[in-house]
C-alpha cells in the first residue's frame, strides 16, 4: 500500500509539472520574413509581370543547382533609362483616350506607384518618323524654295499631338530623358528633293546644323529639354519614308565642321550621339570616333538590331572606350508571338544592350491602334506598340510593355550595373540601384525549367523559371 501511495504521490506531482508547462507561454516560432522580391513573366502569359509570393531567404545550405555569381565590385556603366520611341503616331492614339483613361494610362507607363513600369527614357523623331501619319519637317516649303535663315522654322506640325502629351507626360516624370533623332531634313536640303532617301547637300551642312539648334532652343522654350540627339536614324536605310543616306565620313565631317561648333557656339549641352543604326556596321561608329576633331564633339554611338549580334557594342567600346553605348530601338512586330518576342528581346535588347555597355534600353514604338497605324506611305505596317489603343476607353498591353517593365520598374536612372555570371541558359544582367539594392533580371533562354542559385556576398537564395520565363530579383 505504502508503495501504491509513493506512486501515485509521484503521478500527481508529474501532471501538475505539466500542467504548470502547459499555462508558461512557449516561444514562438519565428515566420520566415522574404528577403528578396521576385516578379515573374510566363511565356504562356499565365503570369505577367506579377509579383510572387515565393519566400527566398539567403543562406548557405548546398545544392547542385547551378549559381548565378554577383559581384557588386565588378563596376561598369551607370544606367541613364529604359523605354520606347513615343512616335507622333503613339501619341496621336493615346491622345485619342477620354482624358480619364489617357491619365490612367500615363500614370501606368511614367508614375512610381507599384502599379506602374516608371519608364525613365523617351526617344522622339525631329520632324515625322515613318510611324506618323503624314510626312513633314519644321521647315517645310514650296518645291523650289529655300529658307537658309530658317525663318520659317516652327515645331507646328508636332503642337498638336507630341508637345502636348510630352507635357503631360513631364508633370507625372519630371526627369524623364529625351533623345530626339531626325528620319529627314527639310527636302529642300537634299540632293533628290525627296522625304525617301537622297543625302544632304554639302552646301546647307551649316543649315541643318543650326536647323539642330533651333529644335532644342525651341523644344526648350516649350518646357521639353532635349538630353540627346543623333544626327540621322538608320543613316545606311535610305528606302523607308521619310528617311535619308549618310556615310560615316559625311557624318564626322556634318559633327566636325557644323553641328559640334554650332552646338558650341549656341551653349547647347545637348549630347550628341552617332550612327543610330544596325550591329551589322561597327565600322560605322568606329571611323567617325577615329576622326580625332569629331570625337571631341560626341558622347557615344547609338545602335539597332535589325542585323548583326549586340556584343557589336563592345567591339565599339573596345575601339574607343571613354565614349558611352546607346540601345535605341528595336521593334515587335504583328507576327510575333508573346513568347518568343519576350525571351528574345529581353535576352538581347534588355540583357545583352547591358551586359555590352549600353546606358538605355529602347524598345521601338509606344502606341499604336488595332490596325497598326498610323504611318506613313511606305512607313512600317508590322509594327506593334507595347500599347494598342482599341478605342477611347479601352487599351491593351502587349510584349513590348513588359519586356522594358522587367527593367524599367526597378531600374532607375543612376543604377551602376555590377558583376554577374552566365551560366548555362540563364542570361541575366545585375545593377546596383542608388538607393543601395541589387537588382538581377533573369531569362531562361532554354527549352526545360530550371532550378538555381542566386549567390551574393557568400550566401545564395534557390529559385527556378520556366523556359522562357523572365524574372526580375530585387534585395
Amino acid at each position: 500500500m505504502k508503495f501504491l501511495f509513493l506512486l501515485v504521490m509521484m503521478g500527481s506531482l508529474a501532471n501538475c509539472s505539466e500542467s504548470g508547462n502547459s499555462t508558461t507561454p512557449t516561444d514562438p516560432i519565428t515566420p520566415s520574413v522574404n528577403e528578396v522580391d521576385f516578379w515573374l513573366t510566363k511565356g504562356d502569359q499565365t503570369i505577367k509581370l506579377e509579383k510572387q509570393a515565393t519566400i527566398l531567404k539567403f543562406g548557405t545550405t548546398t545544392n547542385i543547382y547551378p549559381s548565378i555569381d554577383i559581384n557588386p565590385n565588378d563596376v561598369y556603366q551607370s544606367v541613364e533609362g529604359f523605354g520606347f520611341t513615343l512616335t507622333g503616331g503613339s501619341a496621336q492614339v493615346i491622345n485619342q483616350l477620354s482624358t480619364s483613361k489617357k491619365q490612367e494610362l500615363l500614370q501606368e507607363l511614367f508614375g512610381n506607384s507599384t502599379a506602374s513600369i516608371s519608364i525613365s527614357y523617351l526617344r522622339i523623331s525631329i520632324g515625322a518618323s515613318d510611324l506618323n501619319e503624314t510626312v513633314f519637317s519644321y521647315n517645310d516649303l514650296p518645291s523650289g524654295q529655300t529658307d537658309t535663315s530658317l525663318a520659317q522654322f516652327s515645331l507646328a506640325p508636332d503642337m498638336t499631338h507630341l508637345i502636348p502629351l510630352l507635357k503631360e507626360i513631364l508633370l507625372i516624370n519630371p526627369n524623364i530623358k529625351i533623345m530626339g533623332s531626325p528620319w529627314s531634313p527639310p527636302v529642300w536640303m537634299k540632293d533628290n528633293g525627296s522625304s525617301v532617301g537622297g543625302s544632304l547637300q554639302p552646301q546647307y551642312y551649316s543649315v541643318y546644323a543650326n536647323y539642330f539648334v533651333k529644335y532644342i532652343q525651341a523644344m526648350q522654350a516649350e518646357g521639353i529639354t532635349i538630353d540627346a540627339i543623333t544626327p540621322q536614324n538608320e543613316p545606311l536605310h535610305p528606302g523607308n519614308n521619310p528617311s535619308m543616306y549618310m556615310t560615316a565620313a559625311q557624318q564626322a565631317d556634318f559633327i566636325k565642321n557644323h553641328l559640334g561648333p554650332a552646338f558650341q557656339t549656341a551653349s547647347i549641352a545637348t549630347k550628341i550621339i552617332i550612327y543610330d543604326h544596325n550591329c551589322d556596321k561597327p565600322e560605322y561608329p568606329i571611323q567617325v570616333l577615329n576622326d580625332a576633331s569629331a570625337k571631341s564633339y560626341i558622347a557615344g554611338s547609338a545602335f539597332h538590331l535589325y542585323g548583326g549580334d549586340i556584343s557589336a557594342l563592345s567591339i565599339v567600346k573596345n575601339a574607343h572606350p571613354t565614349k558611352d553605348l546607346y540601345f535605341t530601338e528595336q521593334y515587335t512586330s504583328n507576327t510575333g508571338n508573346f513568347d518568343g518576342d519576350l525571351q528574345w528581346h529581353v535576352k538581347n535588347v534588355v540583357i545583352g544592350s547591358m551586359r555590352n555597355w549600353s546606358k538605355i534600353a529602347l524598345e521601338w514604338n509606344l502606341a499604336n491602334n488595332a490596325s497598326f497605324g498610323p504611318h506613313t506611305p511606305g512607313g512600317c505596317t508590322t509594327c506593334k506598340g507595347a500599347i494598342t489603343i482599341n478605342s477611347s476607353s479601352s487599351f491593351a498591353k502587349n510584349v513590348g510593355y513588359y519586356i522594358i517593365g522587367h527593367a524599367s520598374k526597378f531600374v532607375p536612372e543612376g543604377s551602376i550595373r555590377i558583376g554577374s555570371s552566365v551560366v548555362g541558359n540563364l542570361y541575366n544582367v545585375a545593377f546596383k540601384r542608388p538607393d543601395g539594392k541589387k537588382v538581377v533580371i533573369v531569362v531562361n533562354d532554354g527549352n526545360n525549367s530550371e532550378l538555381f542559385n542566386i549567390k551574393y556576398n557568400g550566401k545564395w537564395i534557390t529559385t527556378s523559371l520556366d523556359a522562357g520565363a523572365v524574372g526580375t530579383y530585387i534585395w
